[in-house]
């Protein structure tokens, strides 16, 4: 065949490139009714095919049209920098689209609850008989996504990572089809707990990765652990379509008796100020860069620092509204903040939010709680440290209370102002956004309390400022861009193998061997196994939700059994594991004690038995409450039981029964405890902050070597908890074991003996 060649001329060469120079910069395709454009070398789009949003094409490239107004504004163009964007729209803002903005939902599970805390109808039936696909937008989410403009959303239980991402989608194109098309910025609590009973496997696929909770990361003293753990939890939360993070808790452990010690990082402020830098980078930079579509707002709580609550009295109820200082320490509980989440080694630079805790910061500026005290949000945060990102409260400070044990409103010291006035005065405090809140009307009334107090221009720039800094956080992860996503990718990232065995591979280095008399341990042989069953006491929660009794085995026995054989008595065993957990001393408050004319409180105790607070304070380093009529809230001479002293006769039980034959306990700890009343009954003593069974397992076999220290003081008796100061770090008289070791802060065992390190020498 005669090949055929073409000649042109230089102006068909003009005309030809001239006809490439004007064609569009973008591609789109419509995908289960989502239109995706991508732009060349630019940033690409997704909206609802129903939602009204069109696309505007300006030099070749596309912009979508949020406020369908036909032209395109700054907040819709995308290579406009962030801050610019968020200033035009929030100009454009009505005061009920910037008060929606400020609030941030209460609890949502997917799908809501028929009934309880949370629960919620959809078309007016409860879930379970309205036919409601699990998805799908309960009428409480439409209400306040439109009613009141909010688009902030916490999210708790789902169904599954597929129903979260459809739920997103379909909460997304719900928002954008609203005037201004702000998308919804979607939050969570930590969810990455490990669930003990299952088990891992090279192909281990979940719900999502599991890894030990903050404190066992904690105690591997292994920052650069923390930030895989923050990369690989972004890219999970962004695949739900999570975009804050609801966290890290960053509060300094000096109290050792504090309900939420187990959320923390521990009680030293050089670890917790690294862990803390690392876990904000880990989040919020994407692919290891600047701000992105694997990024997370990760909002770091609780300013100035939750951590030094007296007595160990938690600030969820008035019974513990107080943080002292009798060390006079505020420093140590800052540091986490200013010099670890403030300083970050990425292009990020700081956490994009904080939260303060709802105590009152004894001392410090103000009583009132922290989400009010101007001291502490302006004065300090604000102007000494310079921190311009969004201040939020914490859930629920705003509503009222009827007693200090309710679990109700935190308005502490402001209970007796109305509710309107509370957000004003936060406002005036600093605070960006009210957590918990779904309704703006209070809002609303606390700009026109604003107003008559200083006039409209005023507070309409003071509510701007909030909108813009909200906003940025929701540009910065391209939300406006695109925030929906690939159904079926979501079911192949969360929870994937790789990301499980990452977070298997830190459940194993967070695992602390505190004894090993006579090297017990490891059991590398298929020994004969005896576990006892523990005894679970009746039990009610924070919400209400009660438990009864039972006896369960403490471990999954089919996971064992890959490693052990099973055995049901003692004589037949080579060897017992006993499995417990920490004391639970309870919360320091007790309703029947004041109903015999006590004043209600009473003592956090952190052994297994009976404790009688004989060297307690005679008077409380802080107290008073208009729901009280007292202020001293000693509780000198007190007695108190722990809930679960049978987890102590269980060790010493199973030990008479095995003689001579090792005893290895695990004990899961939620806090410091005292070792006294059991360590002398085991041969090995194991802790851990959360892991699975299959952990221990690995451990106790030798498959591998403990390596974690603890990353907080064991104390010796319940003297020494007495005299240490709730906010000073490390000031306990360790207790020390029959084998001569000391359990004190950077102290754990591997199979060569007590460890020391370089880990040791740089935090020790």
């Amino acid at each position: 065949m005669k090949k055929i060649t073409f000649k042109f001329s230089a102006t068909t060469f003009i005309i030809l490139s001239m006809m490439a120079s004007c064609s569009e910069k973008y591609t789109s395709e419509v995908k289960e009714g989502i239109t995706i454009v991508t732009n060349e070398d630019g940033a690409t789009l997704g909206y609802s095919t129903e939602s009204g949003v069109a696309i505007i094409a300006q030099d070749r490239y596309a912009f979508k049209d949020l406020n369908k107004n036909g032209s395109l504004d700054s907040y819709e163009d995308w290579r406009l920098p962030v801050t610019e964007r968020a200033k035009d729209l929030a100009s454009k803002m009505s005061l009920e689209d910037i008060a929606g903005l400020m609030l941030y939902s209460s609890h949502q599970s997917i799908p809501s609850g028929s009934r309880g805390y949370g629960s919620s109808v959809y078309n007016g039936k409860p879930f379970d008989e309205s036919g409601a696909a699990s998805s799908d937008l309960s009428d409480g989410q439409k209400k306040f996504l439109t009613d009141d403009h909010l688009r902030h959303v916490l999210i708790t239980s789902v169904e599954s990572p597929v129903v979260a991402a459809q739920w997103n989608n379909n909460a997304q194109a719900f928002a954008e089809s609203l005037y201004l098309g702000i998308p919804v910025n979607t939050s969570s609590d930590p969810r990455h707990g490990s669930d003990s009973y299952a088990e891992f496997n090279a192909g281990a696929g979940g719900a999502i990765s599991m890894w030990p909770g903050t404190l066992g990361i904690a105690a591997s003293f292994d920052p650069e652990l923390m930030k895989q753990f923050g990369e690989i939890g972004s890219v999970e939360y962004r695949a739900l379509g999570i975009t804050t993070a609801l966290s890290p808790q960053i509060d300094l452990a000096t109290e050792p008796r504090w309900s939420r010690f187990d959320g923390t990082m521990g009680e030293d402020p050089d670890l917790t100020t690294d862990l803390a830098r690392a876990y904000v980078d880990g989040f919020q930079s994407s692919d290891g860069g600047d701000w992105g579509t694997q990024s997370v707002n990760a909002m770091i709580k609780h300013w100035p620092g939750g951590g030094p609550e007296e007595g160990g009295r938690d600030g969820h109820f008035g019974y513990g509204a107080y943080a002292v200082y009798p060390g006079k320490n505020i420093k140590d509980h800052l540091q986490p903040f200013t010099e670890g989440a403030f300083k970050l080694n990425g292009p990020t630079k700081m956490a994009s939010a904080v939260m303060p805790y709802y105590t009152i910061s004894d001392g410090e500026g103000e009583a009132v709680g922290n989400g009010f005290n101007k001291y502490l949000l302006t004065d300090v945060l604000r102007g000494e440290y310079g921190y311009d990102g969004v201040i939020c409260t914490d859930w629920g400070i705003t509503n009222d209370v009827k007693a200090v044990d309710k679990f109700e409103g935190k308005s502490w010291g402001v209970e007796t102002m109305t509710i309107a006035e509370r957000h004003y005065k936060a406002i005036a405090a600093g605070v960006d956004q009210f957590g918990g809140n779904n309704d703006m009307g209070p809002v609303i009334e606390a700009y026109n309390m604003g107003v008559a107090e200083h006039g409209a221009e005023a507070m309409r720039t003071r509510f701007e400022a909030s909108a813009v800094r909200l906003l940025t956080n929701i540009f910065r992860v391209g939300l406006f861009e695109n925030p929906y996503l690939d159904v079926t990718e979501t079911s192949k990232i969360v929870g994937n193998s790789e990301f499980m065995k990452a977070g298997f591979n830190a459940q194993l280095k967070s695992i602390v061997m505190l004894k090993n008399q006579k090297n017990t341990l490891p059991i590398k042989d298929k020994k004969k196994v005896y576990i006892p069953q523990r005894y679970v006491a009746p039990s009610t929660n924070w919400w209400g939700m009660t438990s009864e009794e039972k006896m369960v085995d403490p471990y999954n026995l089919e996971v064992v059994a890959k490693y052990f054989d099973v055995v049901s008595t003692p004589e037949e065993a080579d060897f017992a594991l006993v499995g417990i957990y920490s004391p639970d001393g309870g919360v320091g408050y007790n309703r029947n004690d004041l109903e015999k004319g006590g004043n209600g409180y009473v003592p956090i105790n952190l052994q297994y038995g009976d404790y009688t607070a004989t060297t307690a304070r005679e008077v409380s380093l802080a107290g008073g409450s208009p729901l009280e009529d007292f202020t001293n809230r000693s509780y000198k001479g007190k007695s108190v039981k722990t809930i679960n002293t049978t987890d102590m006769q269980l060790v010493n039980e199973t030990k008479k029964k095995m003689g001579n034959k090792p005893v290895i306990v695990s004990v899961k700890v939620s806090k410091p405890m005292v070792f006294s009343e059991i360590e002398k009954s085991a041969s090995s003593i194991l802790i851990h902050m959360g892991v699975q069974d299959q952990a221990l397992m690995e451990i106790i076999t030798g498959a591998a070597e403990p390596s974690a220290l603890l990353p907080f003081q064991m104390p010796a008796d319940m003297l020494t908890v007495e005299a240490q100061f709730e906010d000073v770090p490390r000031d306990m008289q360790p207790y020390i074991d029959s084998e001569g070791n000391s359990y004190d802060f950077a102290y754990g065992l591997n199979w060569n003996g007590v460890i020391a390190d370089e880990r040791v020498k740089a935090y020790k």
